[in-house]
């Protein structure tokens, strides 16, 4: 990519606002410069901030929630382009969209997300079935299915479970996403939504990207999550701290003093050490394709790049 953008974010996404926590590199004199994590902070200044730190010279920001739509619930809505769909999300019919359903006759295409509350007798069948999916697995989007080196993902919208991911990207589409694209359509470019990612980074608004800290942690050099480690332990954490910073080293990004005392310590025994290592490992895979060593991956395929979306770096299936 010949074009470094000025600056890199990633944010690892919770529905708490304690747990959100995000890392940001900036490219000077010819290196990108990594900070340590930090938390995400006010959501309404955060696009500001991104801003300025950019300085006119191009952001790429990655954001550890779906960004996209499986195909199938997509057909079954009528909606044939994401990024035209976000910002309608949560008014006029699709009111409701971001309000979680409580039982199954309150799931709707356009009440999706499933179940509210504790999930006490919730069944993945109340979801397809209202849906009009074949099958649960039915709703995952094409980059979540299962890999060489990982599992199949949650989908989007389910909401309980230790895998889900529904809340969250329920919390990031709601506050911060479609409302800075309600405010101003041209505020933000989606990848691969809006266009190819040299493209996109070649103007001059933030490119927003959805990434996977475990998919990432990959294409460094990490070893497979899950197999002899985990990244909720701060010994799984200082266990992959070798190859972290012999990534550094290889691609020449230079880390701030306290970033790199973090790697090296495992990121803490605090219950947070699991997103400020996931902030990190995800902005790390920002950097790998930044700096052009992984491709952006999303495949030439038209319901990918309008409706699904991709993982950023993961290779095409």
């Amino acid at each position: 990519m010949p074009d470094r953008p000025a600056v890199l974010v990633h944010a690892d996404w919770s529905t708490a606002a304690r747990k959100r926590t995000m890392a940001v590199a900036r490219w000077d004199d010819g290196v990108y410069r990594a900070e340590a994590p930090e938390p995400v902070g006010d959501l309404g200044t955060f696009w500001d901030r991104v801003h300025a730190w950019a300085d006119g010279g191009g952001a790429l920001v990655g954001f550890d929630v779906p960004i996209g739509l499986p195909a199938a619930y997509a057909r079954a809505a009528g909606i044939d382009d994401f990024g035209d769909a976000l910002p309608a999300f949560g008014r006029g019919e699709w009111a409701a969209f971001y309000d979680l359903a409580t039982a199954p006759d309150e799931i709707s295409p356009r009440r999706p997300f499933y179940p509210g509350g504790t999930g006490t007798g919730a069944k993945r069948t109340d979801l397809t079935d209202a849906l009009g999916v074949a099958s649960f697995g039915a709703l995952l989007r094409r980059c979540e299915r299962p890999t060489a080196t990982r599992g199949a993902a949650s989908p989007v919208f389910w909401t309980v479970g230790g895998q889900q991911v529904g809340r969250a990207a329920n919390t990031g589409w709601r506050d911060l996403l479609a409302p800075a694209l309600r405010h101003d359509p041209s505020a933000l470019a989606l990848w691969p939504f809006d266009g190819d990612l040299a493209d996109l980074l070649a103007g001059d608004v933030p490119v927003v990207a959805e990434t996977y800290p475990a998919e990432a942690g990959l294409h460094l050099g990490l070893s497979v999550p899950g197999r002899g480690w985990s990244k909720r332990r701060q010994d799984g954490r200082r266990a992959q701290a070798p190859a972290l910073l012999a990534w550094a080293v290889r691609r020449h990004v230079v880390l701030a003093d306290a970033l790199a005392d973090q790697i090296a310590g495992g990121f803490g025994a605090a219950a947070t050490g699991e997103d400020a290592f996931d902030a990190a490992v995800g902005l790390f895979g920002i950097v790998e394709v930044a700096l052009g060593h992984r491709p952006p991956g999303a495949p030439d395929d038209a319901e990918v790049r309008d409706v699904e979306g991709w993982i950023l770096g993961q290779a095409p299936d």
